[in-house]
């Protein structure tokens, strides 16, 4: 699309100097309204939320329960290349139509041994191959068929298996719904996929089947995996951690650092586009126009747009560097609207701001301190022993704390004194504890949807196409009057 010079009306403003003026609704009912947006040109996301790659925000369990919810969740980076590569691939295996590369076991194992894989890999079936690395299944061993007591554990798998000449299996072709019913017809809960010379190829489950049918809405590759995302930086070991990721099942990268308009950033860009061309790349962070037009023309995929807004960020308050981010979101959306895909990341104190970010630029809301606080973020809960109020642990990635936990296991000397001779940029505070996130999410949900009738659409999308061309019509400017009325309760 052709660009768009920004209205001198967006210098300054920010989501609490706007109302949304309401229009005529269409819809009978908000809980159907579709919310489904374009993470990048290659994936789109039925709730355009995204949990913020960051360490006290987005572990396993974030990433998973996010695509599970339709949005998605971005791994941390602050952590080894071995330990960010195993969560994702746990978050790929999680909940599939197909487990591709199921555990195995050989034969001649002990039921010891398998008691001890099982619990490690929290598995309730294992396939039996016929030797190690062979590929080739003689069997299966459930959790029912080990016994409750250790008197056993000495003996081979053999004796307590499944062998295979009694086991149903299927192709490694065969369509989810003949799965399904081969495991209704046979009352059994695991189908495993193999060749004509019985070599392994996958195996389907009725647990994870049943699951997904169950979720339409998830965040789900072509192969029924569940999509996660995952942070890499443009220095030190990057490629090899982009390479690593890319192996454990990563749909998208998240190339992150603080200043995303530099020549680091270009650096990081040209070399992860000339090792991994096709892979989506969503790049950031910037705060101007000139920012995201120098990410569209590196070849990025979305750019991510925040300067300074979040909460556990301080790069406004030491350096007076920083664009508010309204106005942020609405330069990048007139310099590169329509390009690339626009990622709002950081300033949402209220639902509220994601709809106007959304229908302001933006065509997905990156969240920390709103989901961080719940069960699913890392780290524990805290109780005051005198008000017994519960709290977690939010902070920014920069700051000391983060900064020195994520080098705690490197050996690159250089960058640890780079890292203590830098003042930090981000702080550490205490949030609420606030339950699972899977009710933030569907209030978010809920909200997103009202709004969207409030603007008189029948879709989220169809709200942006109206309002995205110039949203200055559906907008009001608030007097410091009429952000009191509104805002302050």
């Amino acid at each position: 699309m052709d660009k768009q010079a920004l209205d001198p009306v967006w210098i300054g403003k920010t989501f609490d100097d706007f109302l949304f003026r309401p229009q005529r609704g269409v819809t009978t009912t908000r809980a159907s309204i579709p919310l489904r947006a374009q993470l990048t040109g290659a994936l789109a996301l039925e709730l355009p939320i995204v949990s913020s790659n960051m360490d006290s925000v987005t572990g396993g369990d974030m990433a998973q329960t996010m695509a599970l919810e339709g949005g998605l969740g971005v791994i941390h980076r602050g952590q080894s290349i071995e330990r960010q590569s195993e969560t994702l691939a746990r978050v790929k295996r999680s909940h599939s139509a197909v487990i591709e590369q199921p555990r195995t076991l050989p034969a001649g194992s002990t039921i010891g041994e398998a008691r001890a894989f099982a619990r490690r890999h929290k598995i309730n079936g294992i396939l039996i191959e016929t030797r190690p690395g062979s590929a080739i299944l003689a069997g299966v061993l459930t959790r029912r068929d080990i016994p409750w007591d250790r008197v056993h554990d000495s003996e081979t798998v053999e004796t307590f298996m499944t062998p295979l000449a009694q086991l149903k299996t299927a192709g490694p072709q065969v369509a989810t719904e003949e799965a399904e019913r081969i495991m209704f017809e046979g009352r059994i809960e695991r189908l495993p996929l193999i060749d004509d010379q019985h070599r392994i190829h996958g195996l389907i489950t009725r647990k994870d089947v049943r699951f997904l049918r169950e979720r339409p809405f998830a965040s789900k590759d072509i192969k029924g995996r569940l999509l996660a995302g995952a942070a890499v930086g443009c220095a030190g070991d990057f490629l090899e951690r982009a390479q690593a990721l890319l192996e454990a099942g990563a749909d998208c990268l998240f190339v992150d650092i603080a200043h995303g308009h530099s020549q680091v950033m270009q650096h990081g860009i040209e070399h992860l586009r000339g090792q991994f061309p096709d892979v989506p790349l969503v790049c950031g962070n910037v705060a101007t126009g000139a920012g995201a037009r120098f990410m569209c023309d590196l070849g990025a995929d979305a750019v991510k747009v925040g300067v300074g807004p979040g909460r556990g960020c301080r790069t406004r308050l030491e350096t007076a560097a920083g664009v508010p981010q309204l106005q942020a979101i609405r330069e990048a959306w007139c310099e590169v609207g329509g390009e690339i895909s626009i990622m709002a990341d950081g300033g949402v104190r209220h639902d509220k701001d994601i709809f106007l970010a959304l229908a302001c630029g933006a065509d997905t809301v990156m969240l920390g301190s709103a989901l961080s606080g719940t069960d699913e973020a890392p780290g524990r809960v805290i109780e005051d022993p005198a008000t017994h109020s519960k709290k977690k642990i939010y902070r920014g990635m920069t700051s000391p704390e983060a900064v020195m936990e994520s080098l705690y296991d490197s050996e690159d000397i250089e960058a640890v004194d780079a890292a203590l001779a830098t003042p930090p940029e981000g702080q550490e505070i205490q949030v609420p504890y606030r339950g699972s996130v899977v009710d933030i999410l569907h209030r978010i949900r809920g909200h997103l949807r009202s709004a969207v009738s409030y603007a008189g659409c029948d879709s989220l999308e169809s709200a942006r196409e109206a309002t995205l061309p110039d949203p200055l019509q559906h907008l009001i400017v608030l007097s410091d009057a009429s952000r009191r009325e509104s805002y302050e309760r």
